[in-house]
């Protein structure tokens, strides 16, 4: 019987996931690793967005909210 994963839980799992992956690469490879996560971990555009600009943030600095 297959486990149901609440889609916050997937979106967590995808950031670490990508964390893990990306080290301090560049912005070109992080697009490149949303878009394998997002495939990976089942995530529809709305997880998608929140990546980019969760890491788009990170990238700049500012506290994630």
């Amino acid at each position: 019987m297959a486990t149901v994963i609440p889609q916050n839980e997937l979106t967590r799992r995808a950031i670490d996931w990508i964390g893990e992956k990306c080290g301090s690469d560049a912005n070109a490879k992080k697009a490149a690793l949303i878009e394998e996560a997002a495939a990976r971990f089942n995530l529809g555009p709305l997880e998608v967005e929140f990546l980019e600009r969760f890491f788009a943030n990170k990238a700049k600095g500012e506290p994630q909210s």
